[in-house]
């Protein structure tokens, strides 16, 4: 595991201010901090907006340019009418700010809820949603942002795990085998499915989506890359097979209305799946020297944890053996 400080210890409430202060507004005094694990983010009181909401980005982890390009790309589809939380642009005309030794970005507060995903309607219109995000994404590329691929999210995860010895011993050798299976199943299925890379959202959960009586509103788009365009359509799948069939025809209907979507992508609907679970494990590993980690996963680190990743993985190994899903 790391063992160096965490960054986030002289990120006080007083420095949450004061670095809102800087930036020209009058915050009030009033913070609550969000849900929010990789970077830290606040609700700020300020005189004349109401509220603000304040990202403090990790330390270390994007470049200046990787965080403007992030938000470039949000002030792009807010230019669109496409309904995004996009960040506030200041005095100087910047979005990224810095205080001390952080940087920061500001965005008006949005109020609504997560999406009822098991809705038909509702699944249409996120289909059309997603829809409108790819349009506007497929116009240009990254230039800084990351690519999703299998080493990247799965090779580099697993090393990282095991390298850190951060799966038990009792596990290690079962995960690395099983994981060097799965990852062999992954790299042949995205070798042998073609697909347009694009500019996507990256990490679109029902979390990141608020949902008003006008819709959905996208937020945090700070795992935004270039991949797939499946990766922002999966993810709103749940349920038994039959079931995300179902919701996949819906999503898929309103998507292409403004967007077209090859099918031949749904072949790497599990071989994502396989690579966020690696992902995942390997994000909790880098992280566990930051005290906010340990307290909001305890169960990480443990061998029943190892013990149910084995069996998840396992899991994971005969979904990839299934047929690809289909809309219905």
């Amino acid at each position: 595991m790391l063992s160096s400080p965490h960054p986030y210890d002289s990120l006080t409430p007083d420095a949450v201010l004061d670095a809102i202060e800087a930036a020209g507004y009058r915050p009030t005094g009033t913070q609550l901090a969000l849900n929010s694990y990789e970077n830290r983010v606040y609700m700020v009181g300020e005189e004349t907006a109401g509220y603000l909401i304040a990202k403090f980005y990790r330390p270390g982890r994007w470049s200046d340019a990787q965080i403007h390009e992030e938000h470039a790309f949000s002030l792009e589809l807010a230019e669109l009418e496409i309904p995004v939380v996009a960040p506030l642009v200041s005095a100087d005309g910047d979005t990224l700010l810095r205080h001390g030794d952080f940087r920061f970005a500001l965005f008006p507060r949005r109020g609504g809820h997560a999406p009822e995903l098991g809705d038909p309607d509702t699944q249409y219109r996120l289909g059309q949603f997603v829809g409108r995000i790819h349009a506007a994404g497929a116009t240009r590329e990254f230039r800084e942002r990351p690519a999703l691929t299998p080493q990247r999210f799965g090779r580099d995860s697993v090393d990282y795990l095991l390298a850190h010895d951060a799966v038990p011993r009792e596990y290690a050798g079962q995960y690395r085998d099983l994981a060097t299976e799965l990852m062999e199943e992954v790299e042949a299925r995205f070798a042998a499915t073609p697909y347009r890379p694009l500019r996507l959202h990256g990490d679109l959960h029902a979390g990141n989506i608020l949902w008003t009586d006008t819709g959905a509103h996208l937020v945090d788009i700070d795992d935004s890359l270039t991949g797939p365009a499946v990766q922002d359509i999966w993810l709103l799948l749940s349920g038994e097979r039959a079931d995300m069939q179902r919701q996949l025809g819906e999503i898929l209907a309103g998507y292409e209305e403004f967007h077209e979507f090859d099918r031949r992508e749904l072949a790497l609907i599990e071989p994502l799946r396989t690579l966020r679970l690696l992902h995942y494990a390997a994000w909790l590993a880098r992280r566990w020297s930051d005290p906010a980690f340990p307290k909001a996963f305890p169960w990480f680190n443990t061998l029943s944890y190892w013990e149910e990743q084995i069996l998840t993985l396992r899991e994971q190994r005969l979904r990839l053996r299934e047929p690809t899903l289909l809309t219905q």
